[in-house]
């Protein structure tokens, strides 16, 4: 009994199953992930080499997803991940980066410990986002950034209303309206006035875009609440944008409506690079002017 538990024992650990995701069309990205996938392979078990997203990555089993290029990328692979979302590694190759944390090179140097299991996840807020025209439901969108409600042509004002839990909050006269998670508050919202969340917070941000009255601000709220958006005179093109893409115009019989979704995003956190830095060095929070 006492050698068969020694045999055991020492019976070879299952390496880490390794989805490697770029889109391989940008310039040198192909290089790049070519490069990367044989460091990869030397201490880990790649499972697939995705440069197209073009696989049902819901469908395939993996321990982590290591996505080359920049936050758009994460954000596909978070959408073909579907409900079955695969921890996270992002890495740099575009210009901010702010999910995609590091760099090809630190990315090599952490593999060892990263393949052999020595990494955090942290799980962070989606969202199912809905459309009910004439209450039929119309399409029906996961989400990890934000979903916006956009004017369009002609650009003039647009009045959003904005409902929680089926009753009337306000109505937002402006340009477009944004309800973004944590992840989504340092994108389109933070560009719109909208306020830095931590993003494992489970909050939703309401930011409206360019309000007509000084008196909207960008509103948090738990992601306990159902939020819904519905536009009583809807220019001829506003539209419906989740994470970047186009879903739909809106008509004025349409609800759009935001949930808490029980999939979550999972993002592998690299010892040494915390929410704080990140922060600091890609977005330049808290630093000083520099007065020639």
């Amino acid at each position: 009994m006492h050698a068969a538990q020694q045999s055991d024992d020492a019976s070879p650990r299952r390496q880490t199953r390794v989805m490697l995701l770029a889109k391989g069309r940008r310039p040198n990205i192909a290089a790049e992930a070519k490069r990367i996938e044989q460091a990869i392979a030397q201490h880990a078990e790649v499972v697939l080499t995705d440069l197209d997203f073009a696989e049902d990555l819901s469908a395939v089993e993996a321990d982590l997803a290591i996505v080359l290029g920049g936050d758009g990328s994460i954000l596909r692979a978070a959408r073909q991940m579907g409900y079955h979302q695969t921890p996270v590694l992002g890495v740099n190759l575009g210009k901010l980066g702010f999910l995609a944390d590091l760099q090809p090179d630190q990315l090599v140097q952490v593999l060892p410990k990263i393949c052999s299991g020595g990494f955090e996840v942290v799980e962070h807020l989606m969202f199912e986002c809905r459309v009910l025209r004439d209450g039929k439901p119309l399409h029906h969108v996961l989400g990890l950034n934000e979903v916006a409600v956009l004017a369009g042509p002609p650009f003039a004002i647009l009045d959003v209303q904005l409902y929680v839990d089926e009753q009337l909050a306000t109505t937002y006269s402006c340009d477009g309206l944004i309800v973004s998670t944590p992840v989504g508050s340092t994108a389109h919202s933070l560009s719109s006035g909208g306020p830095i969340l931590r993003k494992d917070l489970q909050a939703f941000v309401i930011s409206p875009i360019s309000p007509h009255t000084l008196t909207n601000r960008p509103v948090i709220d738990s992601a306990d609440h159902t939020y819904e958006l519905v536009v009583p005179d809807p220019h001829g093109g506003t539209s419906l944008v989740i994470d970047g893409q186009m879903i739909c115009n809106l008509t004025a019989e349409d609800r759009v409506r935001i949930e808490r979704s029980t999939a979550k995003f999972k993002l592998v956190k690299v010892s040494g690079h915390d929410y704080y830095r990140t922060l600091r060095e890609k977005l330049g929070w808290g630093g000083r002017l520099n007065v020639n």
